[in-house]
């Protein structure tokens, strides 16, 4: 006995690439109604079909192409106006020439001098900025932490930036761990000394 054949679920055998110039009239105008502008439409819509172009493979067969170029025209337009918004108009180039860069080496430079001047300390110094200095506990808490007065713990922390200024040739009055980025505070965790 045989079986009868179903028939195949109709599908459009025709490539959407095919259809895509039936739509750009279409997209031309819905892009002149965003812009304002026929030249920055022309170069919304290109950037559509180039997307539409690239990601046909995410397109679903039997649904509206034309909505979907719709879709990909409105979000590329919408993304492009934030990242215009985060732009600086500097068509004379007078805000990028203020522009610098501080250079990545110095700051590498800068934390060789730390790491060394730091693990010079003595365990009670480092344990001291560690605590005060880097985790951000107070005197108080430092001190029950490592079973001291409070006024050892203020005395000991003084030493201890007194030493590391010293070592590091920093000015009288300036502080040590002012502008401390990161690596710096991660440094004086690293060095042996228990925080906790």
């Amino acid at each position: 006995m045989t079986t009868p054949s179903r028939a195949a679920p109709a599908t459009d055998a025709r490539d959407p690439r095919d259809e895509l110039p039936e739509h750009l009239g279409a997209l031309r105008a819905f892009a002149l109604s965003l812009t304002r502008n026929s030249a920055a439409a022309d170069d919304l819509v290109q950037d559509t079909i180039v997307k539409a172009w690239s990601n046909i493979e995410k397109f679903e067969r039997g649904t509206n192409l034309r909505a979907w170029l719709f879709t990909i025209l409105r979000n590329t337009f919408y993304s492009d106006r934030r990242k215009r918004k985060r732009e600086v108009a500097d068509p004379e180039g007078i805000h990028a020439a203020t522009l610098y860069e501080k250079p990545a080496h110095d700051g590498r430079l800068a934390m060789n001098d730390f790491v060394v001047a730091f693990d010079q300390l003595s365990p009670e110094h480092r344990e001291v900025l560690t605590l005060v200095g880097a985790s951000g506990f107070s005197y108080e808490e430092a001190a029950g932490m490592m079973g001291v007065a409070v006024g050892t713990v203020k005395s000991r922390a003084n030493r201890a930036r007194a030493r590391l200024a010293e070592m590091l040739g920093l000015e009288e009055g300036e502080d040590i761990l002012a502008g401390a980025d990161r690596n710096s505070l991660a440094v004086m965790g690293k060095s042996g000394v228990a925080a906790a």
